[in-house]
C-alpha cells in the first residue's frame, strides 16, 4: 500500500497554498496598472508576463522534475480549454485595468467565487452551507474593501471587461479541478499557462505593434508581474488540487487585504472606516473555513458537465 494523506496536513497545506496565492495575485494589479501608467499597451503587459511566467515555469520544471513534463492527453485537453478561458479572460482583465480604477478593478474581479459557485453547481458540486454562508459575508466585504476608492464618472465598457474577465477566471477553476486528480500543480500550471500564452500572443500581434519591455521603468513592473505570476500560478493550482475550486476562490478574496496594504505603502492611499470594516468581514471569511466541511476537492466519479477531462479509471 503507499503512502496514506493525512486529511488535516492535505488540507492544511491546500489552505497555505490558496493563502500564498492570494498575496501573490493581490500584487498582479499593483505591477499591472504601473507598467500600463508607464507606457506598456494593456495586451502587451498580459501578453509578455504570461509568455515570461511560462518560459521561466518550463526551466524550474525542465531542470528540477523533467518527469513533470508528462500530462496524459484528456488532462493535456483540459489544460488547454482552462488556458485558453483564462488566457482570454486575461485580455479582458487588462483592457479593462487600462480604462477604470486597480481598486474598481478588484472589486469586479474579486467576485469571481459567485462564479466559480455557479460553474461548480452546473459540474454537480454544490457547495455546503457553511460555504454558503462564507459567500454571502465575502460580497459585503469585498464591497466595503473598494466602495469610494474611484474618482470621476465609471467607465461602464471597463466595468463590462472585468465582470467578463472574472466570469472567465472563475470558469478555469473547475476545468483544471478535474485535471488535477491525476496530474501534478506544476504540470498542470505549465501547460494551462503555455495555452494562456498562445491567446494573448496572438492578441497582442494582432493589435500591434510589438513593444519589448527593455526600459527599466517598464520592464521592472513587467519583471515584477511575471514573477507574480508564476508563483501564484503554482499556489493557486496546489490549494485547488487540495480544497477544491470554491473554497480556494474564496481564501483567494485575501488578495484585497494585499492590493489595499500595498496600495497604502506604494501609492500613498489610506484605508476609510468603512475599508477597515470589509476587512473585517474578510477575515472573518478566511476563518470560517476550519469549519467548512465542504472543504477538500471533490470525488470524482459524479458526473457534471466537466467529466470527459477524468481518466476512465476515475470517471467510470
Amino acid at each position: 500500500m503507499g503512502a496514506q494523506r493525512h486529511p488535516g496536513n492535505w488540507r492544511q497545506v491546500g489552505t497555505a497554498a490558496a493563502l500564498l496565492s492570494a498575496f501573490f495575485l493581490g500584487l498582479t494589479p499593483i505591477f499591472g496598472k504601473m507598467a500600463i501608467v508607464r507606457g506598456m499597451p494593456p495586451l502587451g503587459v498580459a501578453a509578455w508576463r504570461t509568455v515570461l511566467a511560462t518560459l521561466l515555469l518550463y526551466a524550474v520544471l525542465r531542470w528540477r522534475r523533467p518527469r513533470w513534463l508528462y500530462i496524459h492527453p484528456l488532462g493535456l485537453a483540459g489544460c488547454l480549454l482552462a488556458g485558453f478561458i483564462n488566457g482570454t479572460g486575461s485580455l479582458f482583465y487588462y483592457s479593462a485595468l487600462g480604462r477604470i480604477d486597480a481598486s474598481l478593478g478588484q472589486l469586479l474581479y474579486s467576485l469571481y467565487p459567485v462564479f466559480v459557485g455557479l460553474w461548480l453547481w452546473l459540474d454537480n458540486q454544490t457547495p455546503g452551507p457553511v460555504t454558503w454562508l462564507r459567500l454571502a459575508l465575502a460580497l459585503p466585504a469585498v464591497y466595503l474593501l473598494t466602495a469610494g476608492g474611484g474618482r470621476g464618472p465609471v467607465d461602464w465598457v471597463g466595468v463590462g471587461m472585468m465582470l467578463v474577465a472574472s466570469a472567465l477566471y472563475a470558469l478555469h477553476l473547475p476545468v483544471n479541478q478535474r485535471v488535477l486528480y491525476e496530474a501534478p500543480a506544476p504540470t498542470v500550471t505549465l501547460y494551462t499557462l503555455a495555452a494562456m500564452s498562445a491567446v494573448v500572443v496572438v492578441a497582442y500581434a494582432w493589435q500591434g505593434p510589438w513593444l519589448v519591455p527593455v526600459e527599466p521603468r517598464i520592464g521592472g513592473p513587467v519583471l515584477a508581474l511575471t514573477l507574480v505570476t508564476f508563483l501564484s500560478r503554482l499556489t493557486l493550482f496546489m490549494g485547488v488540487k487540495r480544497l477544491g475550486g470554491m473554497q480556494t476562490a474564496l481564501l483567494g478574496l485575501g488578495e484585497l487585504l494585499v492590493t489595499v496594504a500595498f496600495a497604502h505603502w506604494w501609492l500613498g492611499e489610506s484605508l476609510t472606516p468603512r475599508q477597515w470594516l470589509g476587512a473585517a468581514l474578510l477575515l472573518v471569511v478566511m476563518l470560517l473555513g476550519r469549519w467548512d466541511r465542504s472543504t477538500g476537492p471533490p470525488k470524482p466519479g459524479r458526473g457534471g458537465w466537466l467529466r470527459w477531462l477524468e481518466p476512465p479509471s476515475l470517471a467510470a
